[in-house]
């Protein structure tokens, strides 16, 4: 089969050059392709229909917590960006500017939204009047345009698609609620759907949104032992409902602010699939989010009863709900083989004439390339027990390498050494002192990551800061980042 593989032979290995792999395996699998619009991407049916099936689901449990769709424009007014100034000057560089519509200039310049918590606040601004119009849970699915200088696909692009969140409630308490809950679906979501393990926590000052009072994480551990932000809740307060004017008249006919949230996810979520799951011959799709979960590869095909016994089991497993498609065109089994393992497929079916014969087919796991022999009668139902399986073992696995790739340091040598020696998630006790986050970004490129929720995200008694000796206050994730 060798000479089948040479599909797969400008896969650069992971370990020899990681970011050169994961561009090789985003080309040759189909994903995406560049335009002539620098920065921006084109989602190819393979990329996009990963996006699909992660939008259909993430869609569906938000739903489920009460969350309605909404779609608002795609321009906003400089008046309108300029009435919140934290949140203007947090995303000031990536602005583009619309100046001219038609073969007018402008009156006032719009902007193509970044985020669009500004809209969302003039929305909430002319429809909430009264406590009863609480709370407003709304989320809209859209594109969003920041000017990056630096572009790679699905991890940072200047056009991307994503979905944002925004909700107004009577109370913090309720804001606060709504904050957590959104972070969890989006932790259950990448765990159970994705097959990657996430740590839970908030970001420290400095890391945090801007104009809000807290933002929640949840960050993901790639192959290559650095973090990836892979979605974020945050919690705003009443400060942009002061910005803006939103106020309700409460149950006592007193005025009041309303509180908001934001939380969004992106098509990063795509590259974070890539890197944590993929291997030197292309990607491995966990089972749930892959487009085509199986292939039906007929074997010696133009042998009499083959394609015929290849349609049949084709139809039963389509019959069983399992997402599948069948290989007949006229390539060898060999190149059939490494392109279903190149472009991930969770599994494959082999059937040739003495399978047939044997009243037997071949199933064969991409994540391990396993092999089972199972009667073609049984073939559908062995399928879908063999997916649940791969989908189960898949996020094991991950969940061990990012266990084995989380290490403590106390003393700021250890932590310096770790960080350099060992790629993962460094955990280290902090004092809350910007100056030593700024020092430890400075000396050792790592970034804070999240503080974990809770009483895990507390320092120990008598611990110190890892970098100044100060008597520590939080514990916290530590690492480099895309």
């Amino acid at each position: 089969m060798a000479k089948d593989k040479k599909m797969v032979e400008s896969i650069t290995a992971r370990d020899v050059d990681f970011a050169q792999w994961y561009t090789d395996v985003v080309k040759k699998a189909e994903l995406t392709g560049y335009t002539s619009v620098k920065g921006c991407m084109v989602f190819k049916p393979a990329g996009y229909a990963i996006w699909e099936n992660i939008q259909s689901e993430l869609d569906r449990r938000f739903k489920e917590s009460g969350v309605q769709n909404v779609y608002l424009p795609m321009l906003i007014p400089e008046s309108l960006l300029d009435m919140e100034k934290d949140h203007v000057e947090g995303f000031a560089p990536e602005v583009a500017w619309v100046t001219q519509g038609g073969l007018n200039e402008l009156t006032e310049r719009m902007c193509i939204r970044p985020t669009s918590e500004t809209l969302f606040c003039d929305l909430y601004a002319k429809d909430i009047q009264s406590y009863r119009d609480l709370p407003k849970v709304y989320n809209q699915w859209c594109s969003v345009l920041r000017w990056e200088k630096t572009t790679r696909p699905f991890l940072r692009s200047r056009e991307f698609l994503w979905q944002e969140g925004h909700t107004a409630h009577a109370t913090a308490e309720e804001a606060e609620e709504r904050t957590l809950t959104m972070l969890n679906v989006y932790a259950d979501f990448v765990e159970e759907f994705l097959a990657i393990p996430v740590v839970r926590g908030r970001k420290t000052d400095k890391e945090k949104f801007a104009g809000a009072e807290a933002t929640y994480t949840i960050e993901a551990l790639m192959h290559d032992g650095q973090a990836l932000q892979s979605g974020t809740s945050h919690n705003f307060g009443d400060g942009f409902a002061k910005a803006f004017g939103i106020q309700y008249t409460d149950k006592d006919n007193t005025l009041k602010y309303v509180h908001q949230t934001s939380w969004g996810m992106t098509t990063r979520l795509i590259g974070a699939i890539i890197m944590v799951h993929g291997d030197d011959d292309g990607l491995v799709l966990p089972p749930k989010v892959a487009p085509t979960q199986c292939v039906v590869i007929p074997i010696r095909q133009k042998a009499e009863g083959v394609l015929e016994k290849a349609e049949e089991v084709t139809a039963a497993l389509k019959a069983a709900g399992i997402r599948v498609k069948l290989d007949d065109t006229d390539r060898s089994p060999g190149w059939k083989f490494a392109d279903q393992e190149m472009r991930g497929f969770p599994m494959r079916i082999e059937l040739g004439p003495k399978d047939i014969e044997n009243g037997e087919c071949v199933l064969v796991r991409r994540d391990t390339r396993e092999k089972i022999t199972v009667a073609i009668s049984e073939a559908a139902e062995k399928a879908a027990e063999l997916l649940e399986t791969i989908q189960k073992e898949m996020l094991e696995r991950a969940r061990t390498f990012r266990d084995e790739h989380t290490w403590e340091a106390s003393d700021y040598e250890t932590f310096k050494k770790t960080i350099e020696e060992k790629p993962g998630f460094v955990k280290a006790a902090w004092c809350e002192d910007r100056a030593c986050e700024d020092q430890i970004k400075e000396d050792t490129r790592a970034t804070s990551r999240c503080i974990p929720i809770g009483p895990a995200g507390e320092a120990k008694e008598g611990a110190v800061c890892v970098c100044c000796g100060k008597p520590a206050k939080k514990l916290v994730y530590w690492g480099r980042a895309y």
